[in-house]
């Protein structure tokens, strides 16, 4: 494989073009006027930590040598961040391909005066009469003339940031190839080749070569696998920029230190590592901080608002940040930023300016933008604690305006691209101690949000900071307090962690009923959760007239036609079912199901919900032909809407294979049972209701076929489960005991299911 390396891009001023005619005897110049055979001007030596970029490198060469005489163009551009690579990319290519070409000419663009000078030199080295000439202007002319009208050629323009001041003077016509290498992603008519970070491979590869633990001739696998997994770490650290990992190399040659120590001592003194280069070898001594210094003086030049907008973006997660962070939440990104941010052809110059030197990446279709981990990192680091501790709090007040109101699921795509945003805040406001309202409702939604999507851990976490803030700021009885009790209530009961959820939906309750009154939809929400709780704990007597007073108030303050209202009717149905009282249960589930689909339509998660209840009572009275359509609409559009692992999808899976078992369709049943037991094990847990209704339906299935040994362990995992959570007196610990009993006996193991019957553990 060919080595490569990183890509650092330090301008050329000066220098003595002959020193680097010495290459190849095929490359000396002749004396006179006389154009010279070949010429070579490369100011680099071929850089022997060279590693990947072989896609690009062949990209590159494709579009040189492919036909050009439909569309001619000023040649190809390599474009990318400060550090990523661009001009070592050109002296690989350059090196690669001389055989190719008479002349290989290069001219650095780092200013006005270094390209003047370069193209002076490349007369000079072509021998042009003009070359002796007092006026530059006719010497670059002439140059640009020998360009025009020779063949043989390619001219590597480095460094080439402004490109206005480069285009005047590149040759007209396709007689040569021009590369020119850029941070400007407007890359004018040039074709052009972004460079990307280096993958964790690609940059593990060039550290270890950089650092010299793989050496010349040595393979990867010859490195301990202890140094391997910490070299990884390094490039994640870095974010798979080649300037910083060649930096890293060499600090751990020369110091010399191990990868270990050195990735310990880079996340307690990042800010001063990036600035340790190192001895300047292959010719590119700047850090990585002094690579992107000059960009970010210049940015802040040409456009202030710009450079608060980098500074914006420095506090996001780094990859798709979405362009309404920057718009809905302008009011809280002060003056400067605001102005740009409420017009939109103030904000396309912000960002221009910093495309202009790659510190961000716009994605105009998708309406984001990108910056690099480490531009994020310098950035912050530059920044004092109390303007650091500023640009959070504004961070966090934009993300929180940008996040909707309603956390439906018509919304989820929004908050998904919000998400990575909305955590990077939690970071934030722990950080920096803020304790505001705004930060309490970003915790609390995003909190909403990760539950809804399983994420319990991470939903508890934001759900107990949120009430905290809230308890401090607007005390105990605040309807925002209230409502985190009861997020948090309902967090637990979807855990099956009841006996921690019922003390706050009672106080949630209570607290409502003596500030909102006894008729306020609010109210009927706790009136509502709580009974769901007591059906989950089997308590039918105290759950039945709270969810009667909840319906009651919807339809009273809601209106009949109300989701909300179809919701309630849905839950009184679903404890009717649960008594097996089918006559009343039958017609609120088909009239929850009517209202569903005329609001909120056939696709949506609250409609598959309303399938899959009238599906599973139409099932429980053995009328299969009418519940199996549901069910496989109602999974259908669950997978579609939440995904193949949601617990609600498996709800539906379990819901279908309980169908086919009933019919003796075991075959399609058992496959059902198991891929719903083992994803509610993934994001469940081992000690979880769901958990215990799946073992005790796949032991049914195996006990229904005569697989008594398989049917046993279930039965027996189910049990202890169900009697640890929900107790022992619970409707579904007496379900699985009465199960487990009833199998002992097929097995003629009369006394053990006696015991158990008893309550025994067997």
């Amino acid at each position: 494989m060919d080595e490569q390396h990183i890509h650092n891009e330090k301008s050329v001023q000066g220098q003595n073009i002959a020193q680097y005619q010495q290459i190849t005897q095929n490359f000396h110049g002749v004396e006179g006027s006389r154009t010279p055979e070949r010429l070579w001007m490369v100011p680099y030596r071929r850089n022997g930590f060279f590693t990947g970029r072989e896609t690009l490198l062949t990209a590159l060469h494709t579009s040189f040598t492919k036909d050009h005489t439909a569309v001619l163009t000023q040649g190809q551009a390599i474009n990318g961040l400060g550090g990523i690579g661009k001009t070592q990319i050109a002296v690989e290519y350059a090196y690669r391909h001389q055989d190719e070409y008479r002349f290989v000419l290069w001219a650095s663009a780092a200013t006005h005066e270094t390209l003047i000078s370069g193209f002076v030199s490349i007369a000079d080295g072509l021998q042009l009469p003009e070359r002796t000439l007092k006026e530059q202007d006719k010497i670059v002319a002439a140059a640009q003339r020998w360009l025009s009208t020779h063949k043989e050629w390619l001219l590597i323009v480095d460094n080439a940031d402004e490109l206005g001041m480069v285009w005047p003077l590149l040759p007209t016509g396709s007689t040569g190839h021009v590369l020119v290498t850029t941070r400007n992603q407007a890359a004018a008519d040039m074709e052009s080749f972004l460079v990307e970070k280096m993958d964790r491979a690609e940059g593990t590869l060039l550290l270890l070569r950089r650092a010299r633990i793989l050496k010349p001739g040595m393979e990867l696998e010859q490195v301990s696998l202890a140094d391997r997994q910490v070299a990884e770490l390094i490039v994640e650290e870095m974010d798979g920029l080649p300037l910083a990992l060649d930096q890293a190399g060499a600090y751990i040659k020369e110091t010399p230190c191990s990868l270990s120590d050195y990735l310990s001592l880079y996340r307690t003194r990042r800010a001063e590592m990036l600035k340790e280069r190192g001895s300047p070898v292959n010719d590119y001594p700047e850090s990585v901080a002094t690579t992107w210094s000059i960009s970010f003086q210049k940015v802040e030049q040409k456009s202030p608002a710009a450079a608060e907008l980098l500074r914006l973006c420095a506090f996001l997660a780094s990859d798709a940040i979405p362009e309404e962070i920057i718009t809905a939440g302008a009011e809280h990104l002060g003056p400067l930023l605001q102005a740009a941010a409420d017009d939109p052809l103030e904000l396309n110059k912000a960002i221009a300016a910093l495309n202009a030197y790659s510190l961000i990446r716009r994605d105009t279709t998708k309406k984001t933008v990108t910056i690099h981990r480490l531009v994020q990192a310098v950035q912050r680091d530059a920044m004092l604690g109390e303007t650091q501790q500023q640009w959070m709090q504004h961070v966090v007040n934009s993300v929180e305006a940008t996040f909707p109101e309603s956390l439906d699921f018509a919304v989820w795509p929004m908050i998904d691209r919000l998400l990575p945003h909305a955590l990077i805040c939690v970071t934030w406001i722990e950080q920096a101690s803020l304790a505001t309202l705004a930060a309490a409702r970003l915790l609390n939604q995003t909190g909403y949000y990760l539950k809804d999507r399983t994420r319990f851990v991470e939903a508890e976490s934001l759900y107990q900071r949120a009430r905290k803030i809230w308890e401090e700021l607007l005390g105990d009885e605040h309807p925002d307090t209230t409502q985190s009790l009861n997020n948090l209530a309902m967090l637990y009961q979807e855990q099956g962690k009841y006996d921690q959820a019922e003390p706050l939906l009672v106080r949630a309750l209570t607290i409502r009923e003596r500030v909102l009154g006894l008729q306020h939809p609010h109210t009927a929400t706790c009136l509502n959760n709580l009974a769901m709780l007591y059906r989950a704990q089997g308590k039918y007597d105290q759950a039945e007239p709270l969810f009667q007073q909840a319906l009651a108030i919807r339809e009273q303050a809601l209106g009949t036609q109300h989701p909300h209202t179809a919701t309630s009717m849905g839950n009184l149905a679903g404890l009717y079912e649960s008594q097996q009282i089918y006559a009343e249960a039958e017609p609120l589930y088909e009239q929850a199901l009517r209202i569903m689909e005329e609001l909120l339509g056939a696709e949506h998660p609250d409609t598959a919900t309303s399938m899959n209840n009238l599906a599973f009572l139409y099932n429980r009275q053995g009328r299969y032909a009418e519940a199996e359509p549901l069910y496989l609409r109602a999974l259908r559009t669950r997978e579609e809407l939440l995904g193949k692992q949601h617990p609600e999808t498996m709800t539906s899976v379990n819901n279908l294979a309980g169908l086919y078992n009933r019919q003796g369709r075991y075959a399609e049943a058992e496959p059902l049972y198991l891929r719903a037991l083992r994803t509610r094990e993934e994001l469940l847990g081992k000690q979880h209701p769901s958990i215990a209704q799946s073992m005790n339906n796949l032991a049914f299935l195996y006990e229904s076929q005569g697989k008594y040994v398989e049917a046993k362990l279930f039965y027996a995992q189910a049990l202890a489960i169900v009697e640890h959570i929900l107790g022992q007196d619970h409707p579904n610990t007496q379900l699985v005991r009465q199960n487990y009993a009833s199998l002992l006996r097929a097995m003629g193991r009369n006394d053990e299911a006696q015991q158990l019957e008893e309550g025994n553990e067997s």
